[in-house]
């Protein structure tokens, strides 16, 4: 089961190319971004929306790393990468707006961001169940183990079709309010649309590739099942 297939690179080959170039896309939407002066830092421009909701307890934090910037549910703060916490660019003031949106989210109890969380554990540890489902059952011929494989395996593609709505939307939230808090002009507004719809590509190939991956699986199993049979 686990060999060089052509096949594999078929199904996933445009998933792959599609992830390749929202990557080059987001470097260099950000790298542009960042040589577009901001009169704030990424993260005054995040205390700013968030004291503008209330949300005045919700720690910022400084983070180590290169685009690490997250908002954590559990411990309810956000994130911010050195680059973007003390950043005055374009593009860190997007980035960082875009993490507050799904502190707002959290705060205002956006359905589709509950769902990701109840999701998120399944996606944690369903592709490694799903993988050992789906060899024990291939070794014992049982359809019932392959089916719960494949079950256990999808848990990542649902995962990803929960999470687009999510980034979409605080990516939504991040455009609205630096327009409506008078952060960005018309040629600001356009750098952070820039920055923000280049990562959203980031996630429209993430779940394509999760997609595919377990259309390829299926397809792989169907045919050693219609082999065995013949």
């Amino acid at each position: 089961m686990f060999y060089f297939d052509p096949l594999y690179f078929l199904i996933l080959g445009p998933a792959i190319l599609l992830a390749m170039w929202a990557q080059m896309r987001v470097h260099s939407a950000y790298a542009q971004g960042m040589q577009e002066p901001s009169r704030y830092t990424g993260a005054e421009i995040a205390r700013m929306i968030l004291d503008r909701d209330g949300l005045y307890d919700l720690p910022i934090e400084e983070t180590p790393g290169h685009l690490s910037d997250h908002y954590d549910p559990q411990a309810r703060v956000v994130r911010l990468s050195s680059g973007v916490y003390h950043s005055r660019s374009l593009a860190a003031v997007g980035i960082a707006a875009h993490e507050v949106g799904h502190a707002l989210q959290h705060a205002h109890h956006y359905g589709p961001l509950a769902l990701r969380s109840i999701a998120a554990p399944a996606a944690m540890w369903g592709p490694g169940a799903g993988m050992v489902l789906l060899v024990i059952g291939f070794i014992m011929r049982a359809p019932a183990l392959l089916a719960l494989g494949i079950v256990s395996f999808s848990a990542v593609a649902v995962f990803q079709l929960v999470n687009l709505p999510v980034e979409f939307d605080a990516s939504n939230r991040a455009k609205r309010l630096l327009t409506d808090m008078g952060v960005v002009d018309d040629h600001g507004s356009r750098v952070v649309r820039s920055v923000l719809n280049a990562a959203a590509w980031t996630y429209v190939a993430a779940t394509l590739q999760s997609i595919l991956q377990v259309l390829y699986y299926v397809i792989h199993i169907m045919g050693a099942q219609s082999r065995r049979d013949d």
